[in-house]
């Protein structure tokens, strides 16, 4: 009788052998990523319109005649028109009226209460108190304090500048934004293949699976935040501009990059209508606060509709990506970190979920036992 004896293992040769070239690939990676560094704030952000856009791009091609050149030129257009030229136009009305907002941010600080109306003074019922109530708003002295916390406003505006850069930087960046986005629509099939077949070989046909639920993510994040920042500051702008309020439109684009940033349109419309109740009048002001509820509305409906129609993302996510992603990428950040934000989250939560699953499916009940006298078992059949 012969004993087989096993071939001597190299177990833990092969295991060193496999760490050194993870290793060795996670090296070349990082370096990678560093030499491209100055190119990623404009991929990220191509990748991200074009992902969002590629559904439109393929119902273009189809009444283009099937010609893929004339859909990505038409793609091209309109992808300029909705993510490109409106933060375009808001950050160099921005850039280019720092003297105007210096004049605004002053006057903002050293307004006065004026004193109270004499209208209002003779109102029914509520004509002696609110005489009681605008004394006391007299006496809280909002604008000193705000003089006494709030640093210069100079400095204010100078640190916001940092981050938006120089036109030529940020002009680079949109070029190059462009040139990328329709490199990615010419070669979408072959873009997209890669990536279904990188999730493939990570995780299957589950990997494959979490590439689309991260591109339904970066969509919806994209046309949540992007549409719903043009809506709001469309309408606050136009409010504005109906009831005479002085630097609209320096005030408009404010509206629309305080919205990119998850603040609200009430930051602009909501100082505006007290600017305008004291100095011209309750009818204008009636006016423009009409806007600034309807901008708010959309604000806090059409956003989270838009989002959570093709991904179920927090909106503290979002603001908290924002803020994250602006001081990360600068303005390109604003929608760099919440597509990734919202896709790590996405994932995460598929991937806990799929984990649950088999510990579910593993736990076997226990055996019942019986319920009546007949189905208990007899003394002599126990035995």
């Amino acid at each position: 009788m012969t004993i087989n004896t096993p071939p001597p293992s190299d177990t833990p040769a092969r295991q060193t052998r496999v760490v050194l070239a993870a290793m060795t690939a996670v090296g070349m990676i990082l370096c990678s990523l560093w030499v491209v560094r100055p190119f990623l704030p404009a991929t990220i952000w191509a990748v991200t319109i074009g992902v969002t856009t590629w559904p439109l791009l393929l119902h273009i091609q189809k009444f283009l005649w099937g010609s893929r050149g004339l859909a990505v030129t038409v793609t091209s257009l309109v992808a300029i028109m909705v993510y490109v030229l409106p933060f375009w136009l808001a950050t160099t009305t921005v850039l280019t009226h720092t003297a105007e907002l210096k004049t605004l941010a002053d006057s903002a600080l050293a307004f006065r209460i004026p004193s109270e109306p004499e209208w209002l003074q003779h109102l029914p019922f509520i004509g002696p108190k609110t005489t009681v109530w605008w004394q006391q708003i007299e006496n809280v002295r909002l604008p000193q304090l705000a003089n006494r916390i709030l640093p210069d406003t100079g400095k204010i505006i100078g640190w916001v500048l940092d981050y938006a850069g120089s036109f030529g930087m940020l002009a680079l960046q949109f070029l190059l934004t462009l040139i990328i986005l329709a490199a990615l629509h010419t070669r979408g099939e072959a873009a997209a293949n890669l990536v279904m077949n990188f999730g493939s070989a990570l995780a299957g046909e589950r990997g494959r699976e979490m590439v689309l639920l991260a591109g339904r993510t970066i969509r919806g994040v994209a046309i949540g935040v992007t549409v719903t920042a043009l809506a709001e500051s469309a309408v606050g702008g136009l409010g504005m501009f109906l009831t005479g309020v002085p630097w609209a439109s320096i005030l408009t684009a404010i509206t629309f990059i305080a919205c990119l940033l998850q603040a609200g349109p009430g930051v602009t419309l909501i100082p505006a209508v007290i600017w305008m109740f004291f100095f011209h009048g309750i009818g204008a002001a009636v006016v423009l606060l009409v806007f600034t509820i309807l901008a708010i509305v959309i604000d806090n409906l059409l956003r989270p509709f838009l989002i959570r129609k093709q991904a179920n993302v927090p909106l503290v996510l979002i603001m908290v990506g924002v803020i994250g992603g602006l001081a990360a990428f600068g303005l390109v950040g604003i929608f760099v970190g919440p597509m990734i934000l919202s896709v790590t989250y996405t994932l995460v939560k598929s991937w806990l979920s799929d984990a649950e699953l088999p510990s579910s499916t593993e736990d076997t009940p226990l055996p019942s036992l019986p319920h009546t006298a007949q189905d208990a078992p007899h003394p002599a059949e126990a035995k």
